[in-house]
């Protein structure tokens, strides 16, 4: 009777310290919703104001060393969040590859951002939808905060000053779904006013 006894407790204890840990994660995950910190540049670009793209420097995926945000100064750049394991990331995939190939003669950069990933998964992602653009890894997600990325994917628009332009697209780039947002991004980040 011990045995099984002790076994018992050990289980309920197990699940005491199981149902504990979620109950920790779901009050974060409420104070999180509640007391949400709109410091991010998404929430600062919708209210209209003025925002530079918050800077990073992170390992490349797709030729190694290092790639800054500041080192494409100059260059139109849509900068997509992404994950392998995200499926509408993969949904977009061919879009963006598209994309990069149709303006990259005229300064575009596509930068994907991947994150909270394994390196691997990514670089299988990358060769399975033949993406050439730059792609860097921020395993941890260290921009998301700083970008105010709320989910993957998500994609935003950078002009040649460094600014951030048009809206951000939350949610796969679709053309029949946000056709207009995504091409009116592309134009603002490449100065095409007309």
């Amino acid at each position: 009777m011990t045995g099984e006894a002790g076994q018992s407790r050990v289980q309920r204890a197990a699940q005491i310290v199981a149902l504990v840990g979620v109950a920790a994660l779901l009050g974060l995950l409420v104070w999180k919703v509640a007391f949400h910190d709109e410091t991010g540049a998404a929430d600062q670009l919708a209210k209209g104001e003025l925002v530079h793209a918050p800077a990073f420097t992170l390992p490349r995926l797709d030729t190694g060393g290092q790639l800054a945000i500041a080192d494409l100064r100059g260059k139109a750049v849509v900068v997509n969040f992404w994950a392998s394991w995200c499926v509408p990331c993969r949904d977009e995939a061919p879009v963006l590859q598209q994309t990069y190939e149709r303006y990259r003669d005229r300064g575009l950069v596509v930068l994907g951002v991947d994150v909270n990933d394994f390196r691997e998964d990514a670089r299988r992602f990358m060769k399975r939808y033949g993406l050439t653009y730059p792609v860097v890894y921020d395993g941890k997600g260290s921009t998301v905060g700083k970008w105010g990325v709320r989910g993957f994917p998500e994609t935003f628009f950078v002009d040649r000053t460094g600014k951030l332009v048009g809206e951000r697209i939350e949610g796969a780039v679709d053309i029949e779904r946000n056709r207009d947002t995504f091409e009116r991004g592309v134009a603002l980040a490449l100065g095409d006013t007309s």
